[in-house]
């Protein structure tokens, strides 16, 4: 059987911590910020733990 490759867009999207836990952006960063407010707008930059589900399928797909 042949070895899987990494999904390399994923790996672009994502960080892994220290503990095994997957983190992803928020969405919603790209356009129409003039009309949220400040606070949303600095909430947007900070990182976002993937659920349990959603965790095991990109760790399925980081190869991980």
């Amino acid at each position: 059987m042949a070895k899987q490759k990494t999904r390399k867009a994923i790996t672009k999207r994502f960080k892994i911590t220290r503990t095994g836990k997957i983190l992803r952006r928020p969405t919603g960063q790209d356009h129409y910020l003039a009309k949220r407010s400040s606070k949303k707008r600095r909430q947007l930059r900070k990182w976002i733990e993937l659920s349990k589900p959603e965790a095991k399928a990109i760790k399925r797909l980081l190869n991980s």
